[in-house]
């Protein structure tokens, strides 16, 4: 018999009531599963997200496994970029590679546009699957934010500082402009054929957006955001924004048109909702919590399910990724007691 079709990960999204808070982790695809390892002994990363049938197992395992209430499509921020242009290549331990990175407007002149059907149907095909046969839970689609995505394409790989993407933001605003206006449309272009396939919920990770202060943020990626958002918003979805070491944004993420703002462990919900933050919070246990012994676990989860039952609406989540050392069983563990808690606690309200 086909499992029902749980939305309360949906209704906590819209604001809506739930008899308790959903709950699901970034990066729980992966990472720390041992059918995930086997699988990387053959495969790359790449490898995988291109067979929709394979991709598809590893993006619903976690909800087999955890129980969890929404699952996250297993794919990499750089998925969209070959479509542009930019030669991409996920090196171990070290992360994403550019060999051809952006230097001036020219540079930024070439890139190209994405069209989903045809440059990235394996990733259409997979949600397909997905949600058409074998989840009963929502399926959140994600992509990389504008920032993010330029501090790749500029710096030619992760970096500490983003020096050259601030020096290029600063030194070539006209060029910078246009970068924005083309990764802002690509994004659009990315997550509308996501939603279109059957993501039901959309995340946009702006990981290293914290590296800018609040008046560079209003200046250089607010503008790009809002249009990103406000187009979105026409496809009625719960929309998440997320960024890491990023607090000081908070109110500006607040003034975008999003569902969901996602904290990550530096803020604890109850500041966010002194802040005046009203939409639902997603968050956030700090990933290496889930290192410690269960009893520290269990404490600190307690606390911030408190605080996020305190004022609706909240989604329970980590404050950044799974890393791989994570034991599967301690998720598996805290996933029924966010469930079991506050079902009690709900009930009793």
């Amino acid at each position: 018999m086909t499992k029902a079709f749980n939305d309360t990960f949906l209704k906590a999204a819209r604001g809506e009531k739930t008899s308790y808070t959903p709950v699901w982790y970034m990066r729980q695809a992966g990472r720390s599963q041992p059918e995930y390892r086997k699988l990387k002994e053959k495969y790359s990363l790449f490898e995988i997200t291109h067979q929709p049938e394979l991709c598809a197992y590893v993006t619903r395992l976690p909800v087999e496994q955890y129980d969890v209430d929404a699952a996250i499509l297993y794919k990499d921020i750089m998925t969209p970029l070959p479509s542009l242009g930019v030669n991409v290549e996920i090196k171990a331990g070290i992360g994403p590679v550019i060999e051809n990175p952006i230097r001036s407007y020219q540079d930024v002149e070439r890139l190209g546009e994405i069209h989903p059907e045809d440059d990235i149907p394996y990733v259409l095909d997979t949600i397909r699957l997905l949600t058409n046969e074998q989840l009963s839970v929502p399926l959140i689609g994600f992509a990389g934010a504008p920032f993010t995505l330029a501090s790749y394409m500029i710096e030619g790989g992760p970096s500490k500082n983003y020096h050259k993407t601030k020096a290029f933001m600063y030194g070539e605003p006209l060029a910078w402009q246009l970068l924005m206006e083309k990764l802002g449309t690509m994004t659009i272009e990315y997550v509308k054929a996501q939603i279109k396939a059957g993501a039901k919920a959309i995340q946009i990770f702006d990981s290293w957006v914290g590296a800018l202060n609040v008046t560079d943020y209003q200046k250089y990626i607010k503008p790009t955001m809002h249009r990103i958002f406000s187009t979105l918003k026409e496809e009625n979805v719960p929309l998440i924004m997320f960024g890491v070491g990023a607090s000081h944004l908070i109110n500006e993420w607040n003034d975008l048109p999003v569902d969901v703002i996602g904290l990550d462990w530096r803020m604890e919900v109850k500041e966010a909702r002194t802040l005046g933050v009203t939409k639902t919070l997603q968050g956030n246990l700090d990933p290496s919590l889930l290192m410690a012994p269960w009893e520290q676990i269990e404490k600190r989860a307690k606390e911030i399910l408190d605080q996020g039952l305190a004022q609706p609406s909240h989604i329970f989540n980590l404050g950044h990724g799974v890393f791989p050392d994570v034991n599967p069983d301690t998720l598996k563990r805290l996933t029924a007691f966010v469930h079991d808690y506050t079902k009690n606690e709900k009930s009793s309200i």
